[in-house]
């Protein structure tokens, strides 16, 4: 297997180097820019498997170089940021990032979830080239298209964001069992994480309120308290389209 080529965009040049020199040591290819002019130039004459993205940046902001990243390409893409606010991380994953680290950090937690996200990525393509006679699955007035990453109600198109549609795959894949925060957390990001971080319980909000759900023991996706979540299955003749891919 190839050496993953990591793109470093940081303004600072301290952060930089250390970054890349480490990366190398540990046999990946890395190299760096300053920011999304140099990023840019960089990106038309190379191949980048994961880029480790800077928040604040002089000229076009990390944001916005995430989501036009992701228009693009399915490029991996690692946030950096020294502001450690919940709602900064939630934004982030939000416009197309996979993963994201506060400074200060550890270089091997960096290494590591750099290396997660690398298997997300490589489960992801093995899915798109294994053959799949059925591709959707329905619940209720619901219906999840895997090939089209869509869901609908009744014929109506709910959209959803790549996270909040990777967890609530996640939820499906295990009908009627209870899921806790970590479980659902390292399945969806191949970490553990803080006991303070409430991004799942965000991301779960935002898909039961775009489902027309709520929070109660009859919600399609049930809050188990103190513990986590769990998908309620319907009984229903429409799970006969379910996906053998789930």
């Amino acid at each position: 297997m190839s050496p993953l080529k990591i793109l470093i965009v940081d303004d600072d040049p301290g952060i930089r180097e250390l970054i890349q020199l480490y990366l190398q040591e540990q046999g990946l290819i890395a190299d760096s820019v300053e920011d999304a002019v140099t990023m840019d130039i960089w990106l038309s004459q190379n191949h980048a498997d994961i880029i480790i993205l800077d928040l604040m940046l002089p000229g076009e902001d990390g944001l916005s170089i995430a989501r036009r990243l992701r228009a693009q390409s399915s490029v991996g893409i690692l946030m950096l940021s020294a502001r450690s606010e919940d709602i900064d991380r939630i934004v982030g994953l939000e416009v197309g990032a996979d993963d994201y680290l506060s400074k200060p950090f550890n270089p091997r937690e960096l290494l590591a979830r750099i290396r997660a996200l690398s298997r997300r990525q490589s489960q992801v393509q093995m899915n798109k080239i294994e053959p799949q006679v059925k591709n959707a699955y329905c619940f209720g007035p619901f219906c999840i298209d895997f090939t089209a990453h869509t869901l609908t109600k009744n014929d109506r198109t709910i959209p959803l964001t790549h996270s909040e549609y990777e967890l609530l795959k996640i939820l499906l894949k295990h009908p009627n069992q209870v899921l806790s925060r970590d479980t659902l957390m390292i399945e969806l990001q191949g970490y553990e994480h803080s006991p303070y971080d409430r991004s799942i319980d965000v991301c779960i909000s935002r898909i039961r309120r775009k489902m027309g759900e709520n929070s109660s023991s009859q919600s399609l996706i049930e809050t188990i308290r103190s513990v986590g979540y769990r998908f309620n299955a319907p009984d229903s003749k429409q799970n006969a389209r379910e996906s053998t891919s789930l």
